[in-house]
């Protein structure tokens, strides 16, 4: 959430920022100027009141010394404290309003980002590895495995509909290695605390992270009288650990890598990557979560992004890290980089692993602060999160770029150690 005394003081700023994201808030800001100037009027109005409160119990005091009757003082005491009320209800309006308008305003871009409305207007950063020269024509995804036997698409859509896969064998075994590469990797060479957190939220767990309001559509939700949803990414649960905590600003920076499902409805993107795995409603991923001081963050997203692209290096596959443009950022982010990877079968790049920077701005939804030196003014931390990898997208990656012309797939030997020596997949 945007910070409300920086949007006060800086309107224009605001809206300039707003709309280089392709959002013209012209009468969300409006709404919120007017609120602002109606709450700087209640508050002094009110704690006006509740001084001339405290000072009327002297006052009854002395009038009771002197023998005189306090009933006048009582009545007016009467009268201040129902006006009192009065304007702390009007002022809790105000301030719902407030939130309620800044909850569904996205984070404002770092200077540093590119200005843009769409993907084409992402800028390539740098590129790693050359994509591999094939003596044959290279298949898809969706054609090696189901002929390998280690997916299985059909029955899949028979359990559960579409956009769900069923891995087998090798498949399965893949997606495991992955996901253990990839821990190991983050836990022991890149300094974070492996982490398993719940699969299901509650709606104040996605509101700290900016999934909601706006974007129920995207989530999955439980039935009935439960308030909880299947997690889009492990981001919403590992950020919300500390929601209403005060942190030791020592021990920053805290690091913690997280394999879970995560469960997307995919609400606009019908038509899109319809095939294959691409884009599921269900599909495994290691994510990567930062808290750090404001100082350093800039500084912890490069080195984040540089952890998830070690995973595509280890694997030696091929890929290109885009800075995005403010039209094409999610929600909460103030910087974001997207990895992406070489994938054959379509001549081009997609995106693996998205690693950004959100500032204070979903630190301040969920309330978590820090003290930098234990003690002294609490201030909100910085959050940031990236894929560590997408582990599905990873799999397509390896199957694609390491395929054969013989139909099979030549297990990378940074994956071979978890894949009990395995160096070739086959039928």
């Amino acid at each position: 959430m945007l910070d409300p005394s920086y949007v006060r003081d800086n309107l224009d700023l605001v809206k300039a920022g707003l709309a280089s994201r392709g959002l013209d808030a012209t009468a969300e800001l409006e709404q919120l100027a007017t609120l602002e100037s109606h709450r700087r009027r209640l508050i002094p109005q009110m704690e006006g009141l509740k001084r001339e409160q405290n000072a009327a119990g002297d006052e009854v005091a002395r009038t009771k010394r002197q023998g005189l009757d306090a009933r006048p003082i009582f009545e007016a005491n009467k009268q201040r404290s129902q006006k009192i009320k009065q304007l702390e209800v009007e002022l809790g309006t105000v301030e719902q309003q407030r939130t309620r308008l800044l909850a569904n305003l996205p984070n404002l871009p770092h200077a540093s980002v590119p200005v843009g409305k769409t993907a084409a207007d992402n800028v390539v950063v740098r590129t790693w590895g050359e994509p591999r020269v094939f003596d044959f024509e290279p298949k898809a995804h969706w054609d090696l495995g189901p002929a390998l036997g280690i997916i299985d698409f059909e029955r899949a859509t028979k359990i559960a509909g579409a956009r769900f896969a069923v891995l087998s064998g090798a498949g399965a075994q893949l997606e495991r290695a992955l996901i253990n590469f990839m821990l190991e990797l983050h836990a022991t060479e890149h300094g974070y605390t492996e982490i398993e957190p719940p699969f299901l939220v509650n709606s104040q767990t996605l509101f700290g992270t900016g999934q909601l309001p706006k974007f129920e559509a995207d989530l999955f939700k439980i039935g009935g009288d439960w308030d909880l949803y299947l997690i889009p990414t492990a981001e919403v649960p590992v950020t919300n650990l500390y929601r209403g905590e005060i942190l030791d600003g020592r021990l920053l920076p805290i690091k913690y890598a997280s394999y879970t499902p995560c469960f997307r409805s995919e609400a606009g993107s019908y038509g899109a990557d319809v095939r294959g795995l691409i884009r599921q409603h269900q599909f495994d991923k290691v994510e990567l979560v930062k808290f750090v001081t404001p100082d350093s963050s800039y500084d912890e997203l490069e080195a984040l992004t540089a952890n998830a692209e070690e995973v595509l290096k280890r694997l030696s596959l091929p890929y290109r890290t885009m800075a995005l443009c403010t039209g094409d950022m999610g929600f909460s982010a103030a910087k974001t980089y997207d990895i992406e990877v070489w994938l054959p079968s379509q001549k081009t790049y997609r995106e693996i692993s998205s690693c950004s920077n959100c500032g204070d701005f979903q630190a301040r939804r969920a309330n978590i602060k820090y003290r930098a030196e234990g003690t002294g003014k609490a201030e909100h931390v910085h959050t940031l999160n990236g894929s560590g990898l997408a582990v599905g997208r990873t799999l397509i990656a390896i199957l694609e770029n390491y395929q054969q012309a013989d139909g099979t797939i030549i297990v990378p030997e940074a994956l071979r150690p978890y894949m009990r020596g395995k160096a070739i997949i086959d039928r």
